[in-house]
């Protein structure tokens, strides 16, 4: 089974322990908020636009949030399904879908309280050191600094390339993936000037 139906199955069993009102690291969604967006993401193509156009975010926003309306249960087991045959994401779904069912997993996970990273295997946090660094170019774009990933092993690599300073973020690769996607709930060291390592800190990250 690929990594976004693996991961898929595991966030709604997580939201549904956690129930339909918990918080989540996505700003106030609750859970009820971001398993409408994953369904509305995946099911309803005229709001794929809105996603990364802010000209066209209200109208995916609105349906959205007419999907927050639906039976919880329903909800979750539409979500846990997957994308549909007629949906662009369904040829795609595990490319397209494992980074966005990691991140969004602990998103629900790491917004209670007492979490700890979960123990993930080799394969699994060789697929998110791949994915991360590829993500890493772009997460870290609001800031003038070169970052530098490192896993607890010593393979390092230079995931962007900016000016003279730079940072050494030293952790797992799901730790690291997390990160770049401007999570801040994560395990992560970073070396590097204070300056450098607060401008990284402040920057918008993410894709």
């Amino acid at each position: 089974m690929s990594l976004a139906r693996t991961e898929r199955h595991a966030l709604v069993r997580t939201m549904s322990e956690v129930g339909p009102d918990a918080p989540t690291l996505c700003g106030d969604w609750t859970t009820r908020d971001l398993a409408a967006h994953l369904l509305v993401r995946e099911r309803r193509v005229d709001t794929m636009p809105g996603i990364m156009i802010p000209a066209f975010a209200g109208h995916t926003e609105k349906v959205r949030r007419e999907a927050t309306d639906k039976q919880w249960s329903h909800l979750l087991s539409e979500v846990d399904s997957g994308p549909p045959k007629w949906s662009p994401l369904f040829l795609l779904d595990s490319v397209a879908n494992a980074v966005e069912m990691f991140v969004h997993h602990e998103d629900v996970r790491r917004a209670q309280q007492g979490w700890e990273p979960r123990r993930l295997s080799t394969e699994v946090q060789d697929q998110l050191w791949r994915t991360g660094r590829m993500f890493a170019r772009t997460g870290y774009g609001g800031s003038d600094v070169t970052v530098v990933f490192e896993r607890p092993d010593g393979e390092r690599v230079t995931v962007r390339k900016r000016g003279p300073r730079s940072v050494v973020l030293r952790g797992e690769p799901a730790e690291l993936l997390l990160h770049a996607f401007g999570r801040d709930a994560v395990h992560v060291d970073k070396e590097g000037e204070p300056s450098a390592v607060a401008e990284i800190d402040g920057s918008k990250r993410g894709v």
